[in-house]
């Protein structure tokens, strides 16, 4: 059995997630090898199966990246029209309509009149991945909310405007992730967006924000019931919208102000597993990759 971890060319070496894979998947028999995505050399053909993984540059490609998805076809997980879908943000926009709690937004497409703003409110674009172009402002920032919203039409993007849910500061988000529909382990991530400005991202391959390199951001934790209940209620409409069940998604949510979990992103292009914290889910992504296979 051959199996590639689809990476990108300039994955820092901190982030050891695919190497902690590749081993397991190893472990248990498979032909393995991490591959970048984005190299033109790569050939996919011996591989049976094609996981994504750190592909983390897609946003600032997203056609090119597409149309590999679809060349690879059915040998990728997840499967290329979730990954469509699951790329533009505007995906939250399907699962409220769909009944499923998601943190309110308003869509700013380009050469839209921007909105008036209210009370503190975070503002990012359909399209991006690690907090790039994403910021947080008060009431006295406004003026530079409307600035990087105006800067994200510019580029041809949609501005994506929601109200600051201030439990993420209080309790932090809560990410469950889900194998083969199957909650595996939860994580905690405190705070990203520091108060009144645009987050200051890295200049290196992965050009996120500069906190999400922080190697305390994100810890180990226990989901509450409710949470896997919200994680496993995402999951199956996924599952029902594409009648295809996701192999990973990371479902990222933060509590409501009445205490519900409610959906801040579905992550099933390319979520970070933080395996490093949990290593024991390793085993399982592996053997549930071996399954599809």
């Amino acid at each position: 059995m051959r199996v590639a971890i689809a990476s990108f060319t300039r994955m820092p070496p901190e982030f050891r997630d695919d190497e902690r894979l590749a081993h397991a998947l190893r472990a248990k028999g498979a032909i393995t090898a991490i591959e970048p995505w984005d190299d033109p050399d790569v050939d996919w053909a011996p591989y049976e199966l094609v996981v994504v993984r750190s592909t983390w540059n897609y946003a600032r490609k997203r056609d090119e990246y597409l149309a590999w998805c679809e060349r690879i076809g059915d040998r990728l997980h997840n499967a290329p029209a979730l990954i469509r879908w699951n790329s533009d943000k505007r995906y939250l926009g399907d699962l409220a309509e769909a009944g499923i709690r998601v943190v309110e937004t308003t869509y700013v497409e380009p050469g839209a009149e921007a909105p008036e703003l209210e009370g503190e409110v975070v503002v990012k674009p359909n399209i991006s991945a690690g907090g790039r172009d994403t910021g947080r402002f008060g009431p006295a920032t406004h003026d530079q909310a409307h600035e990087l919203i105006a800067a994200i039409q510019a580029s041809g993007r949609a501005a994506m405007v929601q109200p600051y849910v201030p439990t993420v500061d209080e309790i932090g988000e809560t990410a469950v992730l889900c194998i083969d529909g199957e909650p595996a382990h939860a994580l905690r991530k405190r705070a990203v967006l520091r108060p009144d400005e645009v987050a200051p991202v890295r200049d290196d391959g992965v050009g996120a924000a500069e906190v999400m390199y922080d190697p305390g951001l994100v810890t180990a934790n226990e989901a509450t019931p409710e949470e896997v209940a919200f994680a496993r209620e995402v999951v199956a409409h996924i599952h029902e919208r594409f009648e295809y069940l996701p192999l990973y998604a990371r479902v990222d949510m933060i509590s409501g102000t009445d205490g519900r979990p409610m959906l801040m992103e579905l992550e099933a292009v390319e979520p970070n597993f933080y395996l490093d914290q949990v290593p024991a889910s390793a085993d399982v992504v592996a053997d549930a990759i071996l399954k599809r296979a």
